[in-house]
């Protein structure tokens, strides 16, 4: 590789620091380095951190600098334009972002311009929200949308079909139907099972139900979830997208979730394996 492109979370202490020190390592190596921000678009920001139509054509490697959500909206907002993605780590905990010491990334530097590492697709879900038949709203996540509520006083009813067979009814504080990159974010706080994340599969996870015997469930990818929204009581339940974009539902609505037509490609260093990552994430060392 020998074009890449930064994606920095300005929230993060010393980013910009980190930002200039990686240019300056893949010039010297006769590299190309853009940072995001540097020729920004004029208009409407219709994006959360990554404008992708500023992205070069040539970019064949795009480093985010931040945490798993800073690389998790990265792939999010240049869905469809297959570029690999990697994370460097500058928050405290992240399963997705492999490096989270700086006196690593000249390591990773060298292996990514020596290309030592190898790609890693990872599904996406895409949720469309349907009233009275008509789809008003469609997006896409890669770990997990979210139906939930805004007030954390009330319960939410709701009933999961499956491939059109319904499957129960729920009386719950909601539902995450993750995919196994997002099994060790939400779905994981939850109580649902870790799954490798290059498998292809869809995890139901209830949050909080209101019953002993409701446990996740784990369904092959080209399965079709749907959720109905029942009852006649508009309680404020919403649909998240990998905690980001928010979507209002009511009573009535339903909300089709099945695999997307688009992957994310994460660049994977040979030396550091999901097992490797996964023990130093649950142990600290």
């Amino acid at each position: 590789m020998k074009q890449f492109y930064l994606i920095t979370n300005p929230d993060k202490e010393h980013v910009e620091e980190v930002a200039r020190s990686i240019c300056s390592y893949l010039e010297s190596k006769g590299c190309g380095c853009a940072v995001q921000g540097e020729n920004p678009a004029e208009g409407p920001r219709l994006y959360k951190y990554t404008d992708a139509s500023q992205i070069p054509e040539r970019t064949e490697c795009v480093i985010t600098l931040g945490g798993d959500g800073t690389l998790i909206q990265a792939a999010r907002d240049l869905a469809g334009r297959q570029i690999p993605i990697i994370g460097v780590n500058l928050g405290t905990l992240g399963y997705l972002t492999q490096i989270s010491r700086q006196e690593d990334i000249t390591q990773m530097l060298n292996d990514l311009i020596n290309d030592q590492y190898r790609m890693e697709r990872r599904m996406m879900l895409k949720g469309s929200v349907y009233r009275d038949g008509e789809k008003i709203y469609e997006g896409l996540a890669l770990n997990e949308i979210v139906l939930t509520r805004r007030e954390m006083l009330r319960v939410l009813k709701f009933r999961i079909y499956v491939n059109e067979d319904c499957l129960n009814e729920y009386t719950a504080d909601g539902m995450i139907v993750a995919t196994p990159t997002g099994s060790t974010a939400y779905n994981l706080s939850a109580g649902g099972p870790i799954v490798e994340p290059a498998a292809r599969m869809t995890i139901l996870t209830p949050i909080c139900p209101h019953a002993l015997n409701m446990r996740s469930i784990v369904f092959p990818a080209e399965d079709r979830i749907e959720i109905e929204m029942t009852g006649s009581d508009d309680g404020g339940q919403v649909v998240v997208y990998d905690g980001d974009a928010v979507w209002d539902v009511k009573p009535g609505d339903r909300i089709k979730i099945e695999e997307a037509e688009t992957e994310t490609l994460l660049i994977k260093l040979k030396h550091i394996s999901f097992l490797d990552n996964l023990r130093e994430k649950m142990t600290g060392v």
